[in-house]
């Protein structure tokens, strides 16, 4: 099953997570299809925090990709409730 999920990379304490498109079977930061967009929990007040292309993640969804728990309420919040609610 193809997924989009967060993968981790940054500085210990200093996380910046990746929104990839990947397997399923595949490990959390490793091998994956495509990058739709990136999460920056700590990105300063004059820093985009959340980008993702919708274009892109429409495309997934609708070749039957499931967006995690947790992309699912990045999505949302970057402001496509349609596309959160598709999953």
């Amino acid at each position: 099953m193809v997924v989009i999920r967060l993968a981790r990379s940054g500085a210990k304490k200093r996380p910046f997570y990746n929104m990839v498109v990947t397997d399923s079977r595949n490990r959390r930061d490793g091998r994956f299809v495509e990058r739709i967009g990136f999460y920056n929990p700590v990105a300063a007040a004059n820093e985009s925090g959340l980008r993702v292309d919708m274009q892109r993640l429409a495309y997934w969804q609708g070749h039957g990709a499931q967006l995690s728990p947790t992309a699912a309420r990045l999505v949302k919040q970057c402001g496509a409730p349609a596309v959160a609610a598709a999953a």
